[in-house]
């Protein structure tokens, strides 16, 4: 399979997951249960890839300057900074760690 018929399988299966969600019933999305899974889903999804993102090598776990970048954006979130702010500071530690 060359890289055109992958992207072209993975469009088509996007259009039809697509098309599969405008086909749900109306009152099938009304559902509570549906609409709290709805608001955490994107959220879990975004902490999971933070995860895998500071902690993932490769096939292994590692603790490294990302870890550190990622526990000063948390407490710079706790302490409410600007969302700038909050990356920037992660990147300055992270940089100045791998720096040393």
């Amino acid at each position: 399979m060359n890289t055109w018929t992958a992207v072209l399988l993975a469009s088509a299966g996007c259009f039809a997951l697509k098309v599969l969600g405008w086909s749900v019933p109306p009152r099938v999305l009304e559902r509570d249960r549906v609409r709290r899974t709805a608001l955490f889903l994107p959220v879990a999804l975004l902490a999971g890839l933070v995860m895998v993102q500071a902690f993932g090598s490769g096939r292994s776990l590692q603790v490294d300057a990302r870890a550190a970048g990622l526990a000063v954006a948390a407490v710079a979130v706790l302490l409410r900074a600007p969302f700038l702010l909050v990356v920037v500071l992660a990147a300055l530690t992270a940089a100045l760690l791998r720096l040393a």
